[in-house]
């Protein structure tokens, strides 16, 4: 009796394996009805260097979730630095700074959504503009004036890993770590290459997760 037991046990934990995997093993969709939908809307602050200066980067993300694995949405940053290149015009020293703003759409694979620690893959697609700033002083700030171009447009595609912390049901936090691949720049006295470089920030997401 007790082998007789054992056995309806064992072959009973073997059944239910095996459904587990059959489950594991039918195609899974992103409409499904199964599956879960969620939101976030999103702020960050973070810090770069553009032309070997300090800039500050902030934006925002709206995504919708699904199934806790994979946010699909709308992203946009602005940023500005101070570009110390010193320019001689009508014997004052000019300094000047960059500015501008890019956003696209974006992808982000999340991984161990429900743990309270996990890791997410945004990657960003989109287009930007830069624009060519000259300051005077304290206070006084005007576009410059030359044959050359002030600004010019770029694409951008910036992937980044966040490491993300479940504050509560509604809030999340990351730390964020991205570069950016942009199409080269026509400015002013400065690299093509100007706006590629990474990036380091704080984002703090607030929905339905």
């Amino acid at each position: 009796m007790k082998k007789f037991t054992l056995l309806l046990i064992m072959a009973c934990a073997v059944l239910l394996v095996y459904g587990q995997e059959e489950n594991r093993s039918e195609v899974q969709t992103l409409f499904s009805n199964q599956k879960s939908l969620g939101f976030y809307g999103s702020f960050s602050l973070g810090y770069s260097q553009i032309n070997g200066k300090d800039a500050l980067v902030s934006g925002g993300r709206v995504a919708m979730i699904f199934n806790h694995s994979t946010a699909v949405g709308l992203a946009g940053y602005g940023f500005v630095n101070n570009m110390e290149g010193y320019h001689w015009q009508d014997d004052n020293i000019l300094k000047y700074s960059l500015a501008g703003g890019y956003g696209g759409i974006f992808i982000e694979p999340i991984v161990g959504g429900l743990n309270p620690v996990h890791v997410t893959f945004p990657v960003l697609f989109g287009l930007g503009g830069v624009a060519q700033v000259r300051n005077y002083g304290p206070g006084y700030w005007e576009f410059p004036y030359y044959d050359t171009p002030e600004s010019d447009l770029f694409f951008i595609v910036e992937p980044a890993v966040e490491l993300e912390v479940n504050l509560a049901r509604f809030f999340r936090t990351a730390a964020t770590f991205s570069y950016r691949f942009t199409s080269e720049v026509e400015l002013f006295d400065v690299n093509p290459d100007v706006l590629r470089g990474f990036h380091f920030g704080l984002t703090f997401k607030f929905g339905k997760f």
